[in-house]
């Protein structure tokens, strides 16, 4: 099972990869990164997608599923405003954001603790496919093991 490099090395096989991540959406901070970044500065972008990741997979809007049928503190779902995290089976997969010149793949890693991992994918837009990326980053997430 592969760990955090060997993972970020299998993204930059994908057509088109420009730069790859693995961010905790939790603390903002990259565990884990390869290539280029957009604006140059891991950090930041981490951050940045960080923001974005936790919007989806908390607020209703993305995640109507998020508190389940039977509310919030159900059988199964979290506690009101904890959202996914504490969720088995994030409510959403994957966040793509198209730009003029490149596609932004966000998948999100479920893990034993608490979910909150995702992987960053940059890909060029003229020579990504991004058809390929979801599911190879789908594949990648799968098999990610974080120790």
């Amino acid at each position: 099972m592969p760990g955090i490099d060997e993972c970020l090395l299998q993204a930059m096989v994908v057509p088109g990869a420009r730069g790859a991540a693995i961010v905790d959406w939790t603390s903002g901070l990259a565990l884990g990164a390869i290539g280029e970044t957009p604006g140059g500065d891991v950090e930041t972008t981490a951050a940045e997608t960080a923001e974005l990741a936790r919007m989806a997979a908390e607020y209703p809007s993305f995640a109507p599923d998020a508190t389940g049928p039977a509310g919030p503190g159900g059988p199964g779902n979290p506690e009101p405003g904890t959202g996914a995290r504490g969720i088995k089976g994030l409510p959403v997969e994957d966040l793509i954001v198209t730009t003029r010149d490149g596609y932004h793949v966000i998948r999100f890693v479920e893990t034993t603790f608490d979910s909150s991992v995702f992987l960053h994918l940059w890909l060029d837009r003229d020579t990504g496919n991004l058809a390929l990326a979801r599911l190879r980053m789908a594949d990648i997430a799968e098999r990610l093991v974080l120790g």
